[in-house]
């Protein structure tokens, strides 16, 4: 078994990860404390190389069609299997990785590997808009939009486009999608709905109920307008 984990920087996924990994899924080597595979120039580069594919129609819209018929060069796919080298090389059973730029290439790295199975892991965008993440420009991954100097706009333009971008790519025969806010507060039924999807036993891990919500102690601006779609889809209210 083969799984990945994508969703926005600071949607929760190193929960999932660590996860993983104490249930004895090989996640690469090595990782930080996010649980994220490093290094992860590859996976970065690979992002940008994708990114030149996106048509960008003005405003927050995007046509992501091309990338799910267009040939994939081979540069990305040369970049994406440097990345993982050591997860392909490994022996392990039940192995994956999770870095959150696989969002940003989520397209690609379905039709390399199209049998595996993904998590999409979601959280609350005015809780993810909160801390920074190096996915906050997505001019930093050659990703055009709208730019501005307002940080928490650009943040919350970098979680509509990679939650538009999912959104607009063909469903793999593998795939689930899991809301932070239930993995803390439904840790139980939550694992329960993961094994199930996964077919191997998961540890518990211990979780913090106040990291839900944080956006209700913030000061700054934590919410916009064009994010009330999605927001309704996960019940956000």
């Amino acid at each position: 078994m083969m799984v990945t984990v994508i969703g926005r920087g600071h949607s929760g996924t190193r929960a999932m990860s660590h996860t993983l990994s104490a249930s004895g899924v090989f996640m690469g080597s090595p990782l930080n404390v996010s649980g994220d595979l490093l290094p992860p120039e590859a996976m970065y580069e690979a992002c940008r190389v994708m990114a030149k594919h996106v048509v960008w129609k003005g405003d927050l819209a995007w046509d992501f069609a091309g990338l799910h018929t267009l040939p994939i060069p081979t540069e990305f796919t040369d970049l994406i299997h440097r990345y993982l080298v050591s997860v392909r090389e490994s022996p392990a059973e039940h192995k994956g990785w999770k870095i959150p730029e696989t969002t940003l290439v989520y397209p690609w790295v379905l039709r390399l590997f199209p049998d595996i199975r993904y998590i999409f892991w979601i959280r609350d965008p005015r809780d993810c808009i909160i801390g920074h993440h190096v996915t906050d420009d997505l001019a930093d991954f050659a990703v055009p939009y709208p730019k501005t100097d307002d940080l928490r706009r650009r943040r919350a333009i970098s979680w509509k486009y990679q939650y538009d971008l999912v959104k607009a790519t063909p469903q793999p025969a593998h795939w689930i999608e899991v809301r932070f806010e239930d993995f803390v507060l439904r840790q139980d039924e939550t694992l329960a709905r993961l094994e199930a999807f996964l077919g191997i036993p998961l540890a518990r891990i211990p979780v913090r109920p106040e990291a839900i919500g944080r956006w209700r102690r913030d000061e700054g601006t934590n919410h916009f307008d064009f994010l009330n779609a999605p927001m309704r889809e996960y019940a956000y209210t």
